[in-house]
């Protein structure tokens, strides 16, 4: 039997990857140009580890071991690499039995590399390498002795067996990815990309690189405000020009820095930055802040730099803020961080604050002081070429300081995985977001001509759906953050009103009733009224049971002083679970007399948030009351579904793309396959007999939410007023319930004038194994299932068109990996 050829070499496999400890490494398949590199390698392993690689002491390798570790064919024979700063750190492998699905997996880590979950990343990616070749298990022998590497095998989520022999531990576990195994490499991923953003923001030292004379430079500026914020730790000017700047010594490169350097803030025009990160890996620097401009942000040219810049970081452990950012602030006292180009520095609070602008972000930063929102960090991405929004929401998950979270996004690089993060992280803290573009230019290639036009109702159920509170200008994402900061959740939407004016009152209660909220209690003192019957009204009212939050609104009394009602309002709600939001005096933000004193003397919890005019006020806490709605919901679970071959699903689009060779449509036998892999008859007219409730069941992408399944119901009036109803995979039986209950049309499905009852629960089941094949198979682009007949038992799917295209590499799916470089983040 004749031996098939190699595969080609694999250049899909290649990623960048976030380590235990926040570290990054490159890894790739291996290659023969790489023998020496392994011999290297070899030659820096201890006797111990090579002991119990090869269960021999082996102080060499012979040429003939290197020519076939390095020599392997990409599809029975695979060994991937991790490298830092071009070595080899840690080797993965695996060899196919023959004539089997099965295959034994090793790998071997360098011993000052152990203990950063190399061997744990090999696996996911040994593991992805080995179903793409068809795979279905791996085996594996190890000395008793290897803890580190049973504990991979064990702890991956997979489902091993054990068993003893011959003085040697015997694994077997297949390698199909299960909820166990998902979850457990998501885990890993939320704890090394939260590291990675931690060593970020706690330097224990920082090198400003281009700090010179010039006060007006941008250097210069970086170096000012992060002595004036009293950064906690040695900060160092490079210059190559001044040995001193601003009476500190000065180095000419960061390599002639005595000391170790953690934090290196780059501000060197754009074609001297590469030469710096050389530098700095040479040093040994673990993180960069680049503020440069002159990058994507000017064209095909600087986007090739940049490229090369994060390249070049990933390669050597190092991560990237920028380039083309304002910079970053961490107010913890410990730290003391201000290595950002605004004037203005916020106090120590509890809100973590990510903005994609760097040219918006000195006026964010004004704002935030103005108000008296304190934040606990804060991060400008600017380019966004490596670290970005969803890398911060990782690291606030685990921040206790940080309880509240604001975003402001142009763009989403990683849609689904922004809406699986800030699902997780909005069941414990509130992610705020001001709407991102509605732009078709973030789509990746080969499925633009899919993309919806979303309208701003579907848009506001997509961010619902994660639990983002959504808000359309920067002046309501401080408006909600003020709430949010200081106040407890309402526990539902009845509201009080109380004041000293009638006329802000009705504005209040008009406002209310807009906004979804219902006016229980309202009570007006009157202008004459004393401060003595304010906070007697707002005490009465926060007693009340038929009161989940108070908005008080006061204007300038003629006999009584402001202080005094201030002070009697913040003594009304003391000790109460309920929020309170004012109008006080116009004034916006945290005034005096309603704040409580935290940190540096900023605003802390149980401060009562003033807002210019009641309409301001209750529109905040109406979104707070539907943010608090939203987790008190279950959050739902991925149902297991009968019937799904995700294998037989895969094998119809990869014939169908090699087919086209390209973006098209699949065949209607392809269709009728597709479906049926996941559990979905088509039925043709006149078949079964199904007269029902006409339904529209579809698959579409969108440039901020990636993969969107959507229901239209009643036939041609779907199209006729719009009424679809959206929401992002993957989809939770929670999810499909709503998603069948939102459209306006919805009651057409529950008996709607004495009709009879649809099979919702059917209706639900085909949304679901949508939904799954949708997440399953990111190159189904487009998808329709038109009509859908959803009868008294059952459903019926009359006809149905599915577009393929090649994926690009914003899907979530797979083993761990940070995007590639050359894409916007």
């Amino acid at each position: 039997m004749t031996e098939p050829a190699p595969a080609s070499y694999p250049a899909h496999w290649e990623a960048d990857v976030v380590l235990a400890d926040g570290g990054t490494a490159h890894l790739r398949p291996i290659r023969p140009d790489d023998a020496d590199g392994l011999r290297a390698f070899h030659s820096r392993l201890s006797r111990e580890t090579i002991y119990l690689r090869f269960f021999s002491h082996r102080p060499q390798l012979s040429d003939r071991e290197v020519e076939r570790f390095t020599t392997v064919d990409y599809r029975d024979r695979v060994a991937l690499v991790c490298t830092i700063g071009g070595e080899l750190a840690a080797i993965g492998r695996y060899d196919r039995a023959p004539g089997t699905n099965e295959a034994e997996v090793a790998f071997v880590v360098e011993d000052r590399h152990q203990g950063r979950g190399m061997g744990s990343v090999l696996l996911e990616h040994l593991a992805a390498a080995g179903r793409e070749r068809g795979l279905h298990k791996f085996v594996a022998d190890v000395l008793p002795g290897n803890r580190a590497m049973v504990g991979v095998f064990v702890d991956a989520g997979y489902e091993a067996k054990r068993s003893f022999a011959d003085g040697v531990v015997h694994l077997e576990f297949p390698i199909e990815e299960t909820e166990e195994s998902l979850r457990v490499m998501q885990a890993r991923e939320q704890r090394a990309e939260a590291r990675s953003i931690q060593r970020l923001l706690t330097p224990r030292s920082v090198a400003v690189i281009g700090a010179g004379q010039d006060k007006q430079s941008v250097g210069r500026v970086l170096l000012d405000n992060i002595l004036a914020a009293g950064f906690q730790g040695p900060v160092y000017p490079v210059h190559p020009h001044h040995p001193y700047v601003a009476s500190i010594r000065a180095y000419p490169t960061v390599l002639d820095i005595p000391d170790d350097v953690d934090l290196a803030v780059v501000a060197t025009p754009a074609d001297t930055v590469r030469d710096v990160v050389h530098q700095c890996t040479q040093k040994g620097v673990r993180g960069l802040v680049v503020v440069s401009s002159g990058f994507a942000e000017t064209g095909p040219e600087g986007a090739a730099a940049q490229r090369d810049l994060v390249t070049d970081a990933r390669a050597s452990g190092m991560r990237v803020i920028g380039p083309n950012c304002l910079g970053i602030i961490n107010t913890d006292t410990a730290v003391a961080l201000n290595a950002t180009l605004a004037p203005v520095a916020p106090g120590r609070g509890n809100v973590g604050f990510f903005c994609q602008s760097g040219a918006l972000g000195i006026a964010i930063l004004e704002s935030v002081a103005r108000r008296g929102i304190g934040l606990s960090t804060f991060v400008s991405a600017g380019n966004r070429a490596d670290v970005s929004g969803n890398d911060l929401l990782q690291y606030w998950q685990d921040d206790a300081p940080t309880e509240v979270v604001l975003l402001y996004l142009e763009s989403f690089g990683n849609p689904r995985k922004f809406g699986r993060l800030a699902r997780r992280l909005a069941r414990v803290k509130p992610v705020v977001a001001v709407k991102s573009g509605r732009s078709l230019a973030g789509l990746p290639p080969g499925h633009a001509g899919y993309a919806v036009d979303l309208p701003e109702t579907a848009v506001d159920a997509l961010f619902g759906q994660a639990g983002v509170i959504r808000v359309d200008t920067l002046a309501q994402l401080f408006d909600v953050a003020q709430v949010l900061a200081y106040q407890p959740l309402p526990e539902g939407r009845r509201v009080g009103i109380v004041g000293n004016s009638a006329a802000l009152a009705v504005l209040a209660a008009d406002a209310c009733e807009t906004s979804g909220l219902t006016v229980t209690r309202s009570v007006d003192v009157g202008a004459t009224g004393t401060a003595e019957q304010v906070g007697s009204e707002l005490a009465a009212a926060l007693a009340d049971d038929d009161v989940d939050a108070v908005v008080t609104v006061f204007i300038p009394p003629l006999v009584t002083r402001q202080h005094d009602v201030g002070q009697a309002i913040a003594e009304a709600i003391t000790g109460t679970t309920k929020p309170v939001v004012a109008t006080f005096l116009a004034f916006e933000g945290v005034p005096e007399q309603l704040r409580r004193t935290g940190e540096q003397g900023m605003p802390a919890r149980g401060s009562v948030p003033s807002y210019r005019s009641p309409e301001t006020a209750v529109l905040a806490l109406a979104r707070a009351a539907a943010y608090a709605e939203w987790r008190r919901r279950p959050g739902g679970h991925l149902p297991p579904l009968e019937g799904v071959d995700h294998a037989a699903g895969r094998h119809v689009v990869e014939t169908a793309l090699a087919r086209l060779g390209g973006a098209g449509p699949l065949a209607a036998d392809e269709v009728a396959e597709l479906l049926a892999a996941y559990g979905v008859p088509l039925v043709p007219d006149g078949d079964g007999g199904a007269d029902g409730v006409e339904a529209v069941v579809a698959v579409t992408e969108d440039p901020s939410f990636g993969a969107l399944v959507s229901l239209g119901i009643g036939g041609v009036a779907t199209e006729l007023m719009g009424d679809r109803a959206y929401r992002a995979v993957p989809l939770t039986d929670v999810d499909a319930a709503d998603l069948v209950r939102a459209p306006r049309a919805a009651p057409l499905l529950f008996g709607w004038h004495g009709a009879p009852l649809a099979d919702v629960a059917a209706l639900e089941d085909l949304i679901l194994r949508i939904g799954r094949l949708a997440d399953h198979l990111p190159e189904v682009c487009g998808l329709s299932l038109d009509p859908v007949l959803v009868a008294e038992r059952g459903v019926a799917v009359r006809q149905a068109a599915v577009e393929v295209a090649p994926p690009g590499e914003r899907f979530d799916t797979g083993p761990r990996r940070l995007r590639p470089p050359d894409e916007e983040g």
